[in-house]
């Protein structure tokens, strides 16, 4: 079976192509292959409840990402958080994280970011903060987003408790040699396969090097489409011109990741397969 670690089911970008997505999931992914559809704000909880709902391959995330953080939101919305995951046993943390990119190096008008103030770094770690000890307290699944931010992140998993079940770190970009600290710390680290980009070398030789119990692997569709090579799986672009990643496309992340490791695809399936019940616990 094939477990996708990390996507956004219920981005509009995917809402016209739901019904092919979901149709075809099963046979592709296999009899119990899960994917954990992550929320970012609270206006976009309800969809991924209602994605987890109507499909039994669905597990469920609530977090505030850091792109979001300097959006409106809720005077409750931790409260909102809680109740959420007091209500939904299967449900786990996130996104969230650390993001110094949209405050260094995003464009103004990047359309990505959907004209939300960027927050700054100790706003997203005061969020941060309170959402990763909300996850330790139910010893829940977190999954966390860092983008050119690890040296802020990696204090604050110093300081504070992380789930006795561990952490995910979804798309890692760091270095093989911060990922040994991070493994101690409880770490997991999801492949993501537009890192077969023949630019991504570095990452590609990070994820070589990661212990084989702490990999899973995502698409973080409708984001990180892998290289045209390696895409197995297409969707029309929209009127943006922005074609989405498929989640079919994880095929690509065990393939590409096998062939990086010198493991056959069906030996990396079971153990992710292994590593994925683990963190996230069992299937419905």
């Amino acid at each position: 079976m094939l477990h996708d670690a990390h996507n956004h089911l219920q981005d509009e970008a995917l809402a016209s192509h739901l019904d092919r997505v979901a149709s075809a999931w099963p046979d592709l992914a296999g009899v119990g292959g899960e994917m954990v559809v992550n929320g970012t704000h609270p206006d976009d909880w309800p969809r991924v409840a209602a994605l987890a709902v109507a499909h039994a391959f669905v597990r469920p995330a609530y977090g505030l990402h850091p792109w979001d953080v300097g959006a409106s939101r809720p005077s409750d919305w931790l409260v909102q958080l809680a109740s959420r995951l007091d209500a939904e046993p299967r449900a786990s943390v996130g996104e969230i994280g650390l993001d110094r990119w949209i405050l260094d190096s995003a464009a103004p008008d990047d359309p990505r970011l959907g004209g939300v103030r960027p927050a700054s770094m100790h706003e997203q770690a005061e969020v941060f903060g309170a959402q990763f000890a909300l996850a330790a307290a139910r010893n829940r699944p977190v999954t966390v987003h860092c983008l050119q931010a690890f040296g802020e992140l990696l204090p604050l998993l110093r300081a504070q408790p992380a789930p006795a079940r561990g952490f995910l770190l979804h798309a890692y970009g760091g270095s093989a040699e911060m990922a040994g600290e991070l493994v101690r710390l409880g770490a997991y680290f999801s492949f993501n396969p537009a890192f077969l980009d023949r630019r991504k070398a570095a990452r590609q030789e990070t994820f070589r090097a990661i212990p084989e119990d702490r990999l899973l692997c995502e698409t973080d569709a409708p984001a990180m489409p892998p290289p045209p090579v390696w895409r197995t799986h297409k969707l029309p672009p929209g009127p943006d011109g922005f074609a989405p990643n498929h989640p079919g496309n994880i095929e690509a992340a065990y393939a590409g990741l096998a062939a990086l490791r010198g493991v056959t695809e069906a030996a990396l399936t079971g153990r992710i397969a292994e590593n994925f019940i683990r963190f996230f616990g069992p299937p419905r």
